[in-house]
């Protein structure tokens, strides 16, 4: 765990942290999201791939709502989207936008989040990773 995490969440916030761990899987091994959420930048948007069991969909889809519906209430969030795969795969591509790191860690870490995780059906797997824009000229503008 990076030193920074414990002094930005304090000792009982970073507890809670690992827990939120340990049923994710990183995106980049040698960068998962709480090497990430200890970085200050702005804004930011989060990129989470869920892969699940078809028959955990309904569940999947309700859990999900309850958590957007949680983060749509937390200072910093601006937006997200929910996009299913096209065809038979049962996996699922969330983005959010967050106005800083600051304010996605505090929702992230938020002891109410980290309880609701438990609802997540059992063959549910998340691959969050945050992400700036980049300019490329003549294409993209920051």
């Amino acid at each position: 765990m990076v030193s920074h995490l414990h002094e930005k969440l304090g000792p009982t916030r970073q507890q809670d942290m690992e827990r939120l761990m340990s049923p994710l899987r990183p995106l980049d091994p040698a960068f998962p999201i709480q090497r990430q959420i200890a970085i200050d930048a702005a804004p930011v948007v989060l990129v989470n791939v869920f892969t699940l069991d078809k028959s955990d969909e309904p569940t999947f889809l309700e859990v999900w709502r309850d958590d957007a519906e949680f983060m749509k209430r937390q200072p910093g969030f601006i937006s997200t989207q929910l996009h299913r795969a096209i065809g038979e795969s049962p996996t699922y591509l969330n983005y959010a936008v967050w106005e800083s790191t600051a304010a996605f860690r505090a929702a992230f870490s938020h002891p109410e989040f980290v309880a609701k995780l438990s609802a997540y059906p059992s063959s549910a797997a998340a691959t969050p990773h945050l992400f700036q824009k980049v300019a490329v000229p003549g294409v993209c503008v920051v």
